[in-house]
């Protein structure tokens, strides 16, 4: 561990080698960009940090100037003691980290689509034709991202009816979770090829792309989701840069059949990283992200190769992050394989889809075991009632 005076509690997720990034208000002060060591930030403007790019409410400057601060903040904490640039962590209120410009989801864990393809049509191949292609992705709504911490309401959209019924208005009923990592742009470009995407990405962030199952099965043909997914996505308020994670990289799954030529990597864009989800605080789902089958390089090299700019704050979701084996489901409609096997929880309740007062925390982290720990923290969301339509 690299030399530090400030204190660090063994296994925590923001040793000096990490230093994520976020945004927090410090008392009555206005918010301001801070960084993360143990169980403290560092308020990166008031110890003279870049205070141009660190005096503002969003990450957004800071993550488009491409100044190296991670640098600075480690000669400050190896230098002369200054336990008055640290602020515990319990005392501050941590912000959405940055101002979201487009948020992109993706579908990119082959268990995962083959999973749903399974579940959704079991007499046909699971994967569509064009999954081992490209990195199929939707458009949307830039507005839903909120920081860890924030309610869910449940949503209400148009429901099927039963045994032919008329569709009607309603709360959903299958209330779902995605485990996933958000990929943050930080400096725009166009037609970025995969082994140029660290020259744009910024950094990481835990993610959750809260899903309501019967709104997006009604109405998700012929378009694609809209308001089964356009109503909530929970990130983790800590910004977790490419260049902690840098040590983490690995070799992704061989493709087959080969990609097309703009989606060719000589560079390992792999992530070596442990996730969990939590359900009312008990793990549901342990899984890797190392065996994703498209890399987040290859999601931004597909999403600018038709003349679109990735922008400062845009957000990329991994999609749903699911190993081969029944315990590493990132989604509740694999877990329970849409009902079919409820999962009992330590209460002796059990669950299908969430309930109003469940809570979901995802959890994740790069190294430990003798490496250092580069960990996120947590995105957690509760799940409140539906509010009533105005109408």
């Amino acid at each position: 561990m690299p030399e530090t005076w400030a204190r660090i509690s063994e296994g925590s997720d923001f040793p000096p080698e990490n230093l994520p990034f976020g945004v927090a208000r410090i008392g009555d002060d206005a918010p301001r960009v801070v960084s993360r060591i143990g169980d403290h930030v560092i308020d990166l403007a008031a110890v003279g940090i870049a205070p141009d790019l660190t005096a503002e409410p969003t990450l957004n400057a800071l993550m488009a100037s491409g100044r190296d601060v991670r640098a600075e903040i480690s000669s400050l904490l190896a230098g002369a003691p200054r336990e008055d640039a640290l602020h515990p962590v319990g005392e501050c209120e941590l912000l959405l980290p940055f101002e979201v410009a487009d948020y992109v989801d993706s579908y990119s864990s082959i268990h995962h689509a083959t999973n749903l393809g399974k579940i959704l049509r079991p007499d046909s191949e699971p994967l569509m034709p064009n999954w081992r292609h490209i990195p199929v992705a939707y458009h949307g709504r830039a507005g839903s991202v909120i920081v860890s911490g924030t309610p869910i309401a449940r949503p209400i959209g148009m429901l099927a009816g039963a045994d032919g019924a008329a569709p009607s208005s309603g709360p959903s009923r299958s209330l779902d979770i995605e485990l996933e990592l958000g990929t943050v742009i930080g400096r725009g470009g166009a037609r970025i090829a995969p082994d140029e995407a660290d020259a744009h990405v910024f950094g990481f962030v835990l993610l959750n792309d809260w899903s309501a199952r019967d709104i997006q099965a009604y109405e998700y043909q012929p378009l694609g989701p809209n308001l089964g997914k356009s109503f909530a996505t929970t990130i983790s308020p800590w910004v977790v840069t490419i260049d902690a994670l840098r040590p983490f990289l690995v070799e992704a799954p061989e493709q087959d059949p080969p990609v097309d030529a703009y989606l060719r990597a000589a560079r390992p864009w792999g992530l070596d990283l442990t996730l969990v989800v939590e359900l009312n605080g008990e793990p549901i789902c342990t899984t890797g992200f190392a065996g994703m089958y498209w890399t987040f390089a290859q999601q931004v090299a597909h999403m600018t190769v038709n003349g679109a700019s990735a922008r400062t704050g845009d957000l990329i979701g991994s999609g749903t992050v699911s190993g081969p084996n029944p315990g590493e489901r990132g989604s509740l409609i694999e877990i329970t394989w849409r009902g079919r096997d409820p999962i009992t929880l330590p209460d002796g309740s059990t669950r299908t889809f969430l309930e109003d007062g469940d809570t979901v925390t995802l959890r994740g982290w790069a190294g430990g075991n003798g490496r250092p720990r580069i960990g996120f923290g947590e995105a957690t969301g509760a799940i409140t009632p539906a509010h009533p339509p105005a109408f």
